[in-house]
């Protein structure tokens, strides 16, 4: 029977499918908008945009792949070394917990005695969970990662490609960066709600990082096209 997915793993593949748009809008808008400003030809800003579409869903898949084994091999390390304290130094790690949840506030004796619950429970998933932050056995699959970035990459690519290339040339380059500050608010207060943190700084630290590279390149654009 295959074994279902925790909440954690589940909203890690959500980050990784959400950061995946993300970029995806980010780095083609960029692309496309750069070349604009270097060329009203539709066809180049629309080869260019897919190329960058191509390489940066192979480069979002691997990285995110390569990202996920990194932390699944570190947290098998923090295992391994916590399995050898385990039976080194009992007593120590029995103290670790119980002085962390006195440190929380626990009254001492109420501390003791949940430490020697949890302990007698699952002595190795308590102490990794006290001194590492993650469950046992709870690691995110870099493969379900790097399918959810080879997925949503393009998804968010389509974006500003569609409309840089179907707005009238006259308008297109700022209908484009409208709809893409649009959608990096989008992506921006879902990945801030995903991972807890203050939504409006999400927003906007994602829509200005959207406008400076938009700015920058067609600017750039503008410069080399001028040449």
């Amino acid at each position: 029977m295959k074994k279902k997915r925790t909440l954690a793993q589940k909203i890690n593949v959500m980050r990784a499918a959400v950061m995946g748009a993300n970029d995806g809008i980010l780095s083609v808008a960029g692309i496309v908008i750069g070349v604009a400003g270097a060329t009203t030809d539709n066809f180049a800003i629309f080869i260019s945009g897919i190329s960058g579409m191509l390489a940066g869903t192979v480069s979002m898949a691997m990285g995110e792949w390569v990202s996920v084994n990194t932390q699944k091999d570190s947290q098998k390390n923090a295992i391994a070394h916590q399995k050898k304290a385990l039976k080194k130094s009992y007593q120590e790690e029995f103290d670790f917990v119980a002085n962390k949840l006195t440190d929380s506030g626990i009254a001492p004796e109420l501390a003791n005695q949940a430490t020697h619950e949890m302990m007698e429970r699952n002595a190795l998933q308590t102490t990794v969970r006290q001194r590492y932050g993650f469950n046992v056995n709870e690691f995110t699959n870099p493969f379900s990662a790097a399918l959810a970035s080879m997925i949503s990459f393009p998804l968010g690519s389509i974006l500003p490609l569609v409309a840089i290339t179907q707005f009238p040339p006259a308008i297109k380059v700022a209908a484009t960066a409208i709809s893409v500050v649009i959608a990096l608010s989008i992506t921006g207060f879902t990945a801030a709600k995903l991972g807890n943190s203050n939504k409006t700084r999400g927003v906007i630290r994602n829509v200005v990082s959207g406008i400076l590279t938009m700015i920058v390149t067609y600017a750039i654009g503008r410069l080399i096209g001028n040449l």
